[in-house]
C-alpha cells in the first residue's frame, strides 16, 4: 500500500473514531425480566380488578390440584420471562430455553391430576365437552399488551434466538395470563382448563414463532435501554 493510500486509510478510520455514538450496554437479563414481570403484575391486577375475584376463587384454592395448576402456569411465566431475556443475548446459551419446563411439567401434572379427579368424582360426565370462548378470549387479550411490552424489551434480541427468545416469551405472557383468568372465570372441568386454556398458550407461542421476524420487526432496531 501506497503512504498515500496507508494515510487515507488512518484518515477513514480516525472519521469513523470521532462519529462513532457510545453505545449504552443493556441492563443485566435479570434485571430486565424482574422489571417486565413487575409490569405484567400491575396489567393483571388492574384486569382482576376491573372483572372483580370469583367468589369461590379462595375455596377452590384450597383444594391441592387448583393450588398445583396456579402455582404451576405462575411458575411457567416467571421462568419463561426469565428465560427470554437470558436466551436473548448471544453470550448466554441455548439452554436458557429450557428454563420453563420444570413450571410447564408441573401445570401439566396438575391438570392431568384434575382430569383423574373428575374422573373419579362425576365419571363420564367429568369430561363432557364445553364451549369457553371467554376464556380463550381473555387469555388472547391479555396476553397482548403483556406481549407487546416484553417485545418491545426485547427489540434488540431479533437477529440473534429469534425463534427462541419469542416463544419463551409468548410463553410468558400467556401462561401469566391463564393464571389471571382463573382468578374472575372458573367453573370448568379440568379437561376444558386444558383444552381452552392449553389451546390459547399453544396458539400464542405457535403464531409468535412462525412470524418471529416480523414481530420483531414491528419495533425496529434502537439504541439499548
Amino acid at each position: 500500500m501506497t503512504e498515500t493510500g496507508h494515510t487515507r486509510t488512518e484518515d477513514l478510520i480516525a472519521r469513523l473514531a470521532a462519529d462513532a455514538q457510545p453505545v449504552r450496554p443493556l441492563r443485566p437479563p435479570m434485571l430486565r425480566a424482574l422489571f417486565w414481570l413487575a409490569i405484567a403484575v400491575l396489567m393483571i391486577a388492574a384486569v382482576v380488578m376491573a372483572m372483580g375475584i370469583r367468589p369461590d376463587f379462595m375455596d377452590e384454592m384450597g383444594e391441592t390440584h387448583y393450588q398445583l395448576e396456579w402455582a404451576g402456569a405462575m411458575l411457567t411465566g416467571i421462568l419463561a420471562a426469565i428465560a427470554a431475556f437470558h436466551v436473548s443475548l448471544p453470550d448466554r446459551g441455548r439452554a436458557w430455553a429450557l428454563l420453563p419446563l420444570p413450571g410447564l411439567a408441573l401445570w401439566l401434572f396438575s391438570i392431568g391430576y384434575g382430569c383423574m379427579t373428575d374422573w373419579v368424582r362425576h365419571g363420564p360426565e367429568g369430561f363432557a365437552f364445553g364451549v369457553s370462548f371467554f376464556c380463550f378470549r381473555s387469555i388472547l387479550l391479555i396476553s397482548l399488551p403483556l406481549s407487546l411490552v416484553l417485545l418491545a424489551m426485547l427489540r434488540l434480541a431479533g437477529p440473534v434466538r429469534p425463534v427462541a427468545t419469542i416463544a419463551s416469551g409468548m410463553l410468558a405472557a400467556s401462561a401469566l395470563s391463564a393464571c389471571a383468568v382463573d382468578m374472575f372465570h372458573g367453573d370448568e372441568a379440568t379437561l376444558m382448563v386444558l383444552l381452552w386454556h392449553g389451546g390459547a398458550v399453544a396458539l400464542l407461542v405457535g403464531l409468535g414463532t412462525l412470524f418471529n421476524r416480523r414481530l420483531f420487526g414491528l419495533f425496529g432496531p434502537r439504541t439499548a435501554g
